[in-house]
């Protein structure tokens, strides 16, 4: 029994111990949203989009004198669009962050710190880690935040959200990080913090923050079926990564990655047991850019880089984020397995930004033109990769409908952002589809329209309407 009872009192005192060393439960986040909410400002953007109206179901053949009487008819509008976003001040004048795509095609941008607002401009911007570096227009002095250590941050640290979600601002959420590492095909240089912590639309470019108040990512994406909202699948840019990209920005106005110039790909079981390599890493190259500066050192298709400027290549997504944070002009050695054998070559590192393939990148595509259905009393949009990824879509045609007029026939029974793929069985692949068939249901004298769409909780459904 006096065994029993020591044994059980030197259990008793190792589990103390655990306990001891464990991090205690924040009994509440009070004291730190109180410090930080300050720092933490909504953005609100308005850009101008077209519309183009086409209020008349006939078309004329050119040159016939009817197309000039009626090209009234065919005027393009235009209206303003706005959205809401978070950021987060670093500098005492007014330098913020937030993400690229919480800014990008904005006329105008207005920061909210508290309950002020400042006009502010693009100082830099990131499309590639969907980073943008704001100025406030003020002399007036801000509060900032400290970036800590993103790599410290361990799967199950406490972490805080602080944002602007659907337009209530300095709204603060906690939880903890979820995994580390995450990549969802969102950028080639994902490597996001995933988290539980509550993020929804506009907390986009907002800080999540350890509980030393430190920066530790940039919220920027969810998951979230059918536009359901937060489930508990948050993503943010780790700091570490985002501080080189910003430190570029502020100072250059523009980043400077490095630069190989191959296309790769991942290396299977099946692959490495081809070519005789003990096991599946690195990146196999799948073609490489012509007068690149791989083309240049020899690098060929069908070579798997396992080694970079020392670093090893254990994936294909490790080379890119490798070759981006590496000096641009720095004569770089890389192993690569070739014909069964280790080769070594040797580059000069080029500058992505100068490369034929950011500034097709950097192209921004013309603006998602709107189109007015004047017949349905709507307008709508050709239907984007953005769109299907968003919401995990299984379609890949279709137009959203942007607007809904009082008068429509769709009133009661659409919503913006359902999506019509069919009319009277009719493939609908883009706006001016749309507009075609309608113009030529009326012109048939038709009165009654089957359409089919895809609602917000993306369920296909058909849909009788009596048009007006």
């Amino acid at each position: 029994m006096k065994l029993i009872k020591k044994i059980f009192f030197v259990s008793l005192i190792l589990n103390l111990g655990l306990f001891s060393n464990a991090k205690a439960v924040p009994e509440s986040f009070a004291d730190l949203a109180e410090k930080l909410m300050p720092s933490v400002v909504n953005i609100s953007t308005t850009q101008t989009v077209k519309t183009s109206s086409n209020q008349f179901p006939f078309q004329f053949p050119p040159g016939s004198p009817f197309e000039e009487m009626f090209k009234d008819f065919q005027r393009p509008t235009e209206r303003k669009a706005s959205s809401l976003g978070s950021g987060f001040i670093i500098k005492e004048d007014g330098t913020v962050i937030t993400n690229n795509h919480v800014i990008a095609g904005a006329d105008d941008i207005l920061v909210k710190v508290n309950s002020k607002e400042y006009k502010a401009k693009v100082i830099g911007a990131d499309p590639y880690m969907d980073i943008a570096v704001l100025k406030m227009q003020t002399n007036d002095k801000f509060s900032p935040v400290n970036f800590g250590d993103s790599d410290k941050a361990r799967v199950g640290d406490w972490v805080v959200a602080i944002g602007n979600p659907f337009g209530l601002g300095g709204t603060v959420t906690s939880g903890i990080v979820s995994a580390r590492n995450r990549d969802i095909g969102m950028t080639r240089y994902d490597d996001f913090i995933q988290t539980d912590a509550s993020i929804n639309q506009g907390n986009s470019g907002g800080p999540l923050f350890n509980l030393k108040g430190e920066v530790v990512g940039i919220n920027t994406a969810i998951i979230a079926p059918g536009q359901s909202g937060s489930i508990g699948i948050g993503f943010a840019i780790p700091a570490n990564a985002a501080a080189k990209v910003i430190d570029q920005l502020v100072n250059y106005g523009e980043t400077r990655r490095g630069w190989l110039g191959v296309r790769i790909q991942d290396v299977t079981k099946e692959i490495a047991e081809a070519v005789k390599l003990k096991k599946a890493e690195g990146a196999l190259v799948a073609s490489v850019g012509e007068k690149s500066p791989a083309d240049k050192a020899g690098i060929k298709a069908g070579d798997i880089i396992l080694e970079f400027d020392g670093k090893k290549i254990d994936t294909m997504r490790t080379l890119p984020k490798v070759v981006a944070n590496t000096k641009v002009g720095k004569t770089v050695k890389l192993k690569v397995w070739r014909n069964k054998k280790l080769v070594t070559k040797s580059l000069k590192l080029g500058r992505l930004e100068s490369s034929e393939e950011f500034k097709e990148k950097k192209t921004l595509p013309k603006k998602n033109e709107e189109i007015e259905i004047e017949n349905l009393k709507i307008s709508v949009r050709d239907l984007t990769k953005d769109d299907i990824s968003s919401r995990n879509l299984k379609i890949t045609e279709g137009v959203v409908i942007t607007e809904i007029l009082n008068k429509s026939p769709l009133k009661s029974l659409l919503n913006v952002n359902d999506i019509i793929i069919e009319v009277k069985r009719t493939p609908i692949k883009k706006s001016s589809d749309l507009r075609d068939v309608v113009n030529r249901i009326v012109k048939q004298g038709d009165k009654n329209v089957l359409l089919s769409i895809i609602d917000s909780n993306n369920r296909r459904r058909y849909l009788g309407v009596k048009l007006n």
